[in-house]
């Protein structure tokens, strides 16, 4: 019997004919997971968190990554810091996943006790020469951009979050993110893996068909289209979706709101994002089924309920805020087929359940939306894992972003020598 040799990670890349999706072994080889956490989820910024997961000091947020762990923590003045999740006597995990609330951070072993700034404060049987000042808790490189907490396990982080920070923190500084609260919460496991999550984020040509709640107030023409074989009645359609675009956009200018579209996603880029203000379909307020705000409560200190959604994509999360609310998702890889997807739904500090809004029309569309794309990114794990499946060819027209996010994710590879 003839055993076919394994091919390497890099053969898998080169091997990606340009223009179509990568070879189902690049989504089902726990080799290829390994080298993708390592990569892109250790060495880049990766958002792992909101400010309102920890709103007051002595909040405390522990997330685990693979064999990481990193503590979120408001200190006391109301900053928000990163540690890795380890003591520093024996290795300890000082805390469990999830969230808390402490006065210091207490190792369960044997009680090494650590401030909220990381630094050590007690430890017992240790003698008079022990100097605490050297065994405060590993800092993790952190940069908060509106409500987004981003993180950096890297001793050397891309200095590039940089460019994301400036050009983000003008777009979200109307609606005052890092002071909004958590309206809703979900977490899906989804059977997929983490590229073909992020695959799936990054096109609509899926939406017509599969999103039908999310399709009332979102325009799958923003993401590009195809006018071969239009109907007369489908190019006026074109032609006033272009015109409402630009009439959207010139009264958004007008009032001080930043609007064109951002791109940094090519192979030279680090930290990947995108970011653009689009229309909201219907009555042009928010992504609800009505497409009106789910908030009166507006956030920040907005009066404009019509201000569209103001979308950023990295390569582990997207976000979309509106004049009432906002829905930040992120992904954490689990295994070669599983990939964690947590969401926030973010309203006014201020806001009241029952008086400002109502639970389930603010979480409705997106609820559906999430559930509908981890069926999505199920069905297409399992069939890139089938013997009989060859990647087939990205529509020029509303695939492109998912053909970049191939062609970045081989580039950066290659960068760290794989």
């Amino acid at each position: 019997m003839i055993v076919s040799p394994v091919k390497s990670h890099r053969q898998l890349l080169v091997e990606r004919m340009p223009g179509h999706g990568m070879p189902g072994e690049l989504f089902g080889r726990d080799d290829v997971f390994t080298t993708d956490v390592d990569v892109f989820f250790n060495k880049h910024w990766i958002l792992v968190g909101v400010t309102a997961d920890i709103p007051e000091p002595g909040d405390v947020y522990t997330v685990d990554l693979g064999k990481a762990s990193i503590l979120l923590v408001r200190d006391d003045d109301e900053n928000v810091q990163a540690f890795r999740n380890v003591c520093r006597h024996r290795g300890a995990r000082l805390k469990e996943a999830g969230k808390s609330t402490v006065g210091m951070l207490v190792c369960p072993y044997h009680q090494w006790t650590y401030d909220l700034d990381g630094s050590l404060k007690h430890a017992a049987h240790m003698g008079k020469d022990f100097d605490r000042t050297c065994k405060s808790l590993h800092p993790v490189h952190t940069r908060v951009v509106g409500a987004h907490v981003f993180v950096c396990l890297s001793s050397e982080p891309p200095e590039d979050i940089g460019y994301l920070e400036d050009t983000m923190t003008p777009r979200f500084a109307p609606f005052d993110l890092s002071r909004a609260k958590i309206a809703h919460e979900s977490e899906i496991i989804e059977n997929g893996n983490w590229k073909l999550v992020i695959e799936n984020n990054r096109e609509c040509y899926h939406c017509a068909g599969t999103h039908p709640e999310l399709t009332a107030s979102f325009l799958p023409e923003d993401f590009g289209f195809c006018t071969d074989g239009l109907s007369e009645e489908s190019l006026v359609a074109l032609d006033d979706y272009y015109a409402r675009n630009a009439a959207a956009k010139a009264s958004w200018e007008a009032d001080g709101f930043i609007c064109d579209a951002v791109e940094y996603l090519d192979e030279a880029s680090i930290t990947q994002f995108r970011t653009q203000r689009l229309v909201i379909a219907g009555n042009g307020e928010s992504q609800t089924l009505n497409t009106q705000v789910a908030c009166t409560r507006l956030l920040g200190e907005v009066t404009r309920r019509d201000l569209g959604d103001m979308h950023l994509w990295t390569h582990n999360s997207w976000t979309h805020v509106m004049s009432d609310h906002a829905v930040i998702s992120w992904i954490i890889p689990l295994s070669a087929d599983k990939t964690l997807v947590r969401s926030r739904w973010l309203v006014h500090q201020e806001a009241v359940e029952g008086v400002d809004y109502d639970r389930q029309t603010l979480t409705e569309v997106w609820n559906a939306t999430n559930q509908q794309d981890a069926n999505l990114v199920a069905i297409t794990h399992s069939g890139t894992q089938d013997p009989a499946y060859a990647p087939g060819p990205f529509s020029a027209f509303t695939e492109s972003y998912v053909d970049q996010f191939s062609r970045w994710y081989a580039a950066r590879l290659a960068a760290h020598g794989v």
